[in-house]
């Protein structure tokens, strides 16, 4: 192969770089909860419908629930909102919830809707509500919030 050849092999494949930078998606996905917002109750034994709207610039991929006990009051918040916190305790038969959904090919917005049962024999007390929407680049956003079930 001649020097020459060589040189535009790699100008080729720098400006082919190049253009695919331009393309890529560099944009966080984001999301609005509707319910449960920060600080609201909930009661053991009953369901409520997690809802939300998601959207991203390019496409949308998956989004995952998580609820687990904030009892050593450690924070995730992404609320300005402070909520009234129970005293520290240690845990006996707390709630862990974890669930990812995936989110149909194409969609740059999306209405999630999942309703939730909370157990009826778990620990009463403070529990974080947390969602992670990822868009299909892979980039993640983080929304909790702080919630009391009794």
């Amino acid at each position: 192969m001649s020097k020459k050849s060589l040189i535009i092999g790699i100008l080729y494949f720098v400006v082919l770089s190049c253009g695919e930078e331009k393309n890529r998606d560099m944009q966080k996905p984001e999301i609005q909860i509707s319910f449960p917002q920060n600080c609201i109750q909930l009661r053991r034994g009953e369901s409520f419908t997690f809802r939300a709207q998601f959207s991203d610039n390019a496409e949308l991929g998956s989004y995952n629930i998580e609820i687990h006990n904030n009892f050593d009051r450690h924070s995730h918040s992404t609320s300005n909102a402070e909520c009234e916190l129970d005293d520290k305790k240690t845990p006996v038969n707390a709630w862990v919830f974890n669930q990812s959904y995936e989110i149909p090919a194409g969609l740059k917005t999306f209405e999630a809707s999942n309703e939730i049962t909370v157990p009826a024999d778990i620990d009463a007390g403070d529990y974080h509500f947390m969602v992670r929407l990822t868009d299909r680049s892979g980039w993640q956003q983080l929304a909790a919030a702080s919630v009391k079930i009794y």
